[in-house]
């Protein structure tokens, strides 16, 4: 096996800071409740309440996952008067959450909109219709 020594500047190798980002980044999509608000925040910036209402989840709850995804890197947040307003926070993590779903079996490579199991009446379909109808 010909494996590069590491700092050769094979731009494959992962070094163990980057390594530990990404790692980061990874919990964060770890559990359900935050790869659901990343997909309400697919169709635009939301408030906290609005996250609240379209996923039937506690305020407290929802803050305590937007917290770990403001930290991981993977939203941002804006105040607007007495609200706090999330968006995700660029293309890269646009793109990785169509990747995931397309290897979750749940849409086509660069959809990063709707996928096979759409239309099922869920969250992702709440804010869809909600933003096309407005």
């Amino acid at each position: 096996m010909n494996v590069a020594p590491a700092g050769s500047g094979d731009m494959n190798l992962i070094d163990g800071a980057a390594a530990s980002l990404i790692a980061d980044a990874m919990f964060a999509l770890s559990a359900p409740s935050r790869v659901q608000i990343l997909g309400c925040l697919m169709a635009g910036p939301l408030a906290v309440g609005d996250i609240t209402a379209l996923l039937g989840m506690e305020q407290s709850a929802v803050s305590h996952q937007l917290r770990v995804l403001r930290e991981a890197g993977l939203v941002s947040a804006e105040r607007r008067g007495k609200h706090r307003v999330y968006a995700i926070s660029g293309d890269a993590v646009r793109e990785l959450l169509a990747a995931v779903r397309y290897l979750a079996g749940l849409g086509e490579p660069g959809d990063s909109r709707r996928g096979k199991a759409a239309g099922t009446g869920g969250p992702s379909d709440a804010v869809a219709h909600s933003a096309a109808a407005g």
